[in-house]
């Protein structure tokens, strides 16, 4: 694997290790964290600055993860002021639920003027742009409007996210220059496997994953604290439920128990060796790490790891986990289904 950043777009690089900013959001944790200076910004700012000074410059965040645009308006300042190049800031653009049937181009524009200002730049890196009911129709001709404020010098580059690969090869062909799409891959859920890594390998597309490590799940620490009664935050409830369709706890915690027995760096074993796998699927660019996790890993650790060592996992996991049903964010679209009610809708108020 080549270096530690990849080309998403021609003279735009980002990190493969990208720092992923849901957990960050208001109302991601279900309940305080016992001690927790809640408004002690200036530490976390400090902190994630600190990483982009250290390589990790790429972040990923969207305009519903309420106030973290603003953090990372504030993030990327400190950056500058202590030295460093301008990091990249990937946000989405979602319209909420029961607007779609009647959105109109200036609905979209008012989303990225927002994001605009709330990340304090004049044109925003990267733009990922989600529909969340793809029998609505529309979606076409609104990834047109946001081409047109690309076009305008709002939006460098144009993304999507959670498509299925009929819904992602009709933007396409509606001529959108679509760079990347964002979609959950990891050991457990390998859907991207199945259809969307072709379209987008044929297509010129990268894909951005989201979830390799099931939101801190498939890690040492997991394996050796095991899952508490009740889940802490929104990502925990989440990826249970992707552990649940892999096989269950039981199973998912062998296959760790043999992920941190194979030969690694000292102390964090399973997180790099996660990671890494998903890294080397093909058409994957990048990997999203949430930021708390993030501290467990080390960019040497994940992209220094030996391709046997990735051979290894693959043996390990893919013979024992049964892995995720269906299409791509397909069992996510049903609001009906288990994975669909744990969303939340309506979050574009201003």
């Amino acid at each position: 694997m080549e270096g530690y950043r990849t080309e998403l777009a021609p003279g735009y690089s980002i990190a493969r290790l990208i720092q992923g900013c849901w957990q960050l959001a208001d109302g991601h944790r279900l309940s305080p964290a016992p001690g927790a200076a809640s408004n002690d910004q200036a530490t976390l700012i400090d902190l994630l600055a600190s990483r982009a000074l250290a390589g990790r410059t790429t972040f990923d965040c969207a305009d519903i993860y309420t106030g973290v645009e603003e953090l990372l308006g504030r993030v990327r300042l400190r950056v500058l002021e202590l030295g460093g190049d301008e990091p990249q800031i990937h946000t989405k653009c979602v319209p909420d639920l029961d607007r779609l049937a009647t959105l109109q181009r200036a609905d979209l524009e008012r989303t990225i003027d927002r994001s605009l200002r709330r990340l304090g730049v004049e044109r925003l890196d990267l733009v990922q742009f989600h529909w969340w009911d793809l029998e609505i129709p529309g979606f076409e001709q609104a990834a047109c409007w946001l081409d047109e404020m690309r076009l305008a010098g709002k939006i460098r580059c144009l993304g999507a996210t959670n498509f299925s690969t009929e819904g992602l090869r009709q933007v396409l062909d509606a001529g959108v220059p679509v760079v990347s799409h964002q979609v959950q891959y990891s050991l457990l859920d390998r859907r991207p496997a199945a259809g969307m890594a072709e379209l987008c390998i044929d297509r010129g597309v990268t894909l951005l994953c989201y979830g390799a490590l099931a939101g801190g799940l498939l890690s040492s620490r997991f394996l050796r604290s095991g899952l508490a009664d009740e889940p802490r935050n929104r990502s925990e409830v989440k990826y249970r439920l992707m552990v649940d369709e892999a096989g269950g706890w039981d199973v998912v915690s062998r296959v760790l128990a043999q992920l941190d027995g194979v030969e690694g760096s000292d102390g964090e074993r399973v997180a790099p060796a996660a990671v890494r796998w998903v890294l080397e699927q093909p058409a994957v660019g990048a990997a999203i790490v949430g930021a708390s996790r993030a501290r467990d890993l080390t960019l040497h650790a994940v992209l220094g790891m030996s391709l046997e060592r990735v051979e290894a996992v693959k043996s390990v996991c893919l013979e024992s986990l049964r892995g995720v049903p269906g299409e791509v964010y397909e069992l996510e679209r049903d609001r009906a289904g288990r994975h669909g009610r744990v969303m939340k809708y309506g979050l574009q108020a201003e």
